[in-house]
Parts: C-alpha cells; structure tokens; sequence
C-alpha cells in the first residue's frame, strides 16, 4: 500500500496557503495540488480532514 503526505505549504504570490499531496510520501515533487484559498496552514489542514471525514462516513 502506498502512503501519502499532505503538507500545508504559503503561495509566495498570494500569502495563501494550499495543500500539496505527495505520493507516495518520499516523493520530492507533489502529485496534486489545491488552489491557494486558505488563510492559515491550520484552515487547510482542518478542511482536508473535514473532506476525509465527509468521504470516510459517505453512504455505500
């Protein structure tokens, strides 16, 4: 199974922060990216564990 990383990371061009998906986790480059939207590190990190979350408890 391949692991991932998520890391909050500052747009230098707007002070923003998006989240970049490694995977897998070693990986020097990410895979994906989100636009940068969020105004601290911590709102994107608690908007992609509100996304997970939603995803996980999603009817089957």
């Amino acid at each position: 199974m391949a692991t991932l990383r998520i890391e909050p990371t500052r747009d230098p061009a707007t002070g923003l922060f998006y989240l970049a998906v490694y995977m897998p986790a070693d990986s020097q480059s990410p895979f994906v990216t989100t636009a940068p939207r969020y105004m601290s590190a911590a709102a994107a990190e608690q908007d992609m564990i509100a996304t997970l979350t939603a995803a996980a408890n999603r009817p089957r």
